[in-house]
């Protein structure tokens, strides 16, 4: 059977169709390197754009569209495809724009696919498809995207969500274009939340009206706390200590960051804290900060005395904590303490290696048993370097009466206890060297 040649026998085309790989199914552990094989492809498309625009868009167009026909072959949860063809809509706008194509029929094409997008590929594009319009362009989807918005609207749920993403659209539009006038008016019309206000003092801002954006800010801030949006409420905080400093408010800005800190004492807290604080006095309000952490969960406070190197502190607080504690807490936060505290405080460090343990072994996560049998073998090294030797008899004793069924990562502790952990089997590329020396005798 005789087989279709590519648009103009392009071996651009050629190769977005040998890259799609049509119809083979990509798992999810293959969808990295399938999409990684795409980015490539379409690095060679954007070397042409401003070249020969006309032609680099066909292409877009037609990977875009072969995108689209390749969603029911791959495993998408991770969302990688759908992150390459947001850029490939963009790609397509410079090349369009490169082109001298007609604006709106651009606006109205990427409308299309926005409105019937079955995959959820340009979910959000607007952030960034507004930044690949020209001027002229941009200002081009604003009309077609307000002239849809006004219409009346639909009753069914369908014309609804409609309207709400074309205020969605519109709004990263006017924030790209600057203009505050629109971005207000169109909230006014329909949902002012947290996010907007941000936005809105951010174009404010940007014109030199610190006091204005101040009003935007603490108006924002006011608001209700709404899911889905913690990170503006950081944004508007922080964003309200700097203008409060370039208002001459610094001490303002103090007490703000002094209050948060408090309220969530942690690394971020502390350090933006110290961004207000004045150089003769950061001594002072080091220790003052110090003292208020205290109070915080133990979570917060492991990785703030590592980063400020408070290990008394972090010492004494860990010393009280009990071992449901201990084990209550992710990899993540206490692994760095524990290699901290290897050396100069092994009794300490031996606990939290024994709770890493532990903690791997009652969730049953059986893929994660070799990293908690190192984590063992840490902790009796710990314990006997501390003197422990009756602590280290009393987990073994704990690990055998809870978890003797699993017998996979028994078999391995019981190794460890007789002096053989995991540290002294050969690595794989000893193995595979004393193959090859093997193979090289006989």
């Amino acid at each position: 059977m005789a087989t279709r040649k590519p648009h103009g026998d392009d071996s651009l085309e050629r190769a977005i169709e040998s890259a799609l790989q049509p119809g083979g199914f990509i798992s999810y552990n293959a969808s990295h390197g399938f999409v990684s094989s795409l980015e490539e492809v379409a690095s060679e498309i954007e070397k042409i754009v401003r070249a020969d625009g006309t032609r680099a868009a066909r292409l877009y167009e037609t990977f875009i569209a072969g995108c689209y026909e390749k969603a029911e072959e791959i495993d998408d949860s991770g969302g990688n495809l759908g992150m390459f063809v947001e850029s490939l809509f963009c790609g397509w706008i410079r090349a369009r724009v490169a082109a001298g194509a007609d604006r709106d029929e651009t606006a109205k094409t990427l409308l299309g696919w926005m409105d019937k997008d079955e995959y959820g590929f340009c979910h959000q594009i607007e952030g960034d498809a507004v930044k690949a319009f020209d001027k002229v362009g941009l200002a081009a989807f604003e009309r077609q995207v307000r002239a849809r918005f006004d219409e009346p609207p639909a009753q069914d749920s369908p014309g609804a969500y409609l309207r709400r993403r074309r205020g969605e659209v519109l709004r990263a539009i006017y924030a790209q274009q600057g203009d505050v006038t629109a971005y207000v008016a169109l909230c006014e019309k329909t949902d002012l939340s947290p996010h907007d206000c941000f936005a809105v003092a951010t174009l404010l801002r940007a014109r030199r009206k610190p006091d204005e954006a101040l009003a935007w800010v603490e108006r924002g801030i006011a608001q209700k706390k709404r899911p889905n949006e913690s990170t503006a409420e950081y944004d508007l905080a922080k964003m309200k200590r700097e203008l409060l400093t370039k208002l001459g408010r610094s001490g303002d800005a103090l007490a703000e960051a002094w209050a948060e800190f408090r309220e969530d004492p942690s690394t971020f807290s502390y350090e933006e804290l110290m961004r207000f604080v004045p150089k003769a006095e950061r001594a002072a309000w080091h220790a003052k900060a110090m003292e208020a952490a205290e109070q915080a969960d133990l979570h917060s406070v492991i990785e703030l005395w590592l980063k400020t190197k408070e290990i008394e502190r972090l010492i004494a607080r860990l010393r009280k904590a009990n071992d449901a504690e201990l084990e209550d807490l992710s990899h993540y936060t206490t692994e760095p303490a524990a290699k901290r505290l290897t050396k100069d405080h092994p009794d300490v460090a031996a606990r939290i290696y024994r709770a890493l343990g532990m903690r791997v072994l009652n969730a049953k996560k059986s893929k994660y048993y070799d990293a908690a049998l190192s984590n063992f073998e840490d902790a009796k090294k710990c314990y006997e370097r501390a003197g422990l030797a009756r602590e280290w008899e009393a987990v073994v004793a704990q690990v055998r009466k809870d978890h003797y069924r699993k017998a996979r990562v028994m078999d391995g502790f019981e190794k460890l206890v007789a002096g053989n952990g995991p540290s002294d089997e050969p690595s794989f590329l000893d193995r595979a060297r004393s193959r090859w020396e093997q193979r090289g005798r006989s």
